[in-house]
């Protein structure tokens, strides 16, 4: 049986003009997170990877904390959904270059602002009617995120940490939980940067052990570090 770490990213730069770069609280999620695993003597096999800047640097940064080097893979599927394409379809008048940090701008929550307009984008391009608008439909990108799980299961490295985002997160533990595929979003929500969500890996069946833990942010002076962003 092996044993699948899925870690989202640490914060990345909400509200600025190149996202898929780690805040400075992304930066230090991370760094908390390897020095916890190594408190608690969790290595790595194998490092899996998406491609985005922000799961490489969560890596990075973690496996640094750690102390740990192992071999690492860059898996296709742990890629998130292009956020971009996903809220264009939706507000074709937040295309424009600034139009969506103007938007926000306006808002007295730019944060609670953003998710509900995302919560809306992400229904239409799960629904399925709209599949012909996107360059990544809503089952291609659900078919290709459980391919990578089984590329993943696949490996016979015992310990696997998978740095990924909430989407990939969310299509996963939807799946193994047996819920309606189209409520797979609602697990993205509450996802907490860097937090980790534990998949036993077996020959007959993939489980879910855990979600959404964070134990590396807990504590009184951490509250900060909460964030789903």
């Amino acid at each position: 049986m092996g044993n699948l770490l899925l870690i989202r990213h640490g914060q990345a730069s909400f509200g600025a003009a190149d996202y898929d770069r780690l805040s400075p609280t992304g930066e230090e999620q991370s760094q908390r997170l390897g020095a916890w695993m190594k408190r608690t003597g969790q290595v790595p096999d194998l490092i899996a990877v998406g491609s985005l800047r922000r799961h490489v640097h969560t890596a990075d940064l973690c496996a640094e904390a750690a102390g740990v080097k192992a071999p690492r893979i860059t898996v296709s599927g742990l890629d998130e959904m292009d956020h971009e394409e996903v809220l264009a379809r939706y507000r074709p008048d937040l295309l424009a270059p600034g139009a969506l940090l103007a938007e926000l701008a306006r808002a007295d929550d730019p944060q609670r602002a953003f998710q509900k307009l995302f919560v809306g984008a992400v229904e239409r391009w799960s629904g399925g009617a709209f599949d012909h608008e996107y360059k990544r439909s809503w089952s291609a990108f659900r078919a290709e995120v459980m391919e990578g799980l089984n590329t993943l299961a696949a490996h016979e490295a015992p310990t696997i940490w998978a740095f990924t985002s909430g989407g990939p997160i969310a299509v996963i533990a939807n799946a193994l939980i047996g819920a309606p595929v189209e409520n797979a979003f609602t697990l993205s929500w509450p996802l907490v940067n860097t937090s980790i969500s534990r998949v036993a890996l077996a020959a007959r069946r993939n489980t879910l052990i855990s979600y959404n833990a964070w134990p590396h942010l807990e504590g009184a002076d951490d509250a900060h570090l909460l964030t789903h962003r």
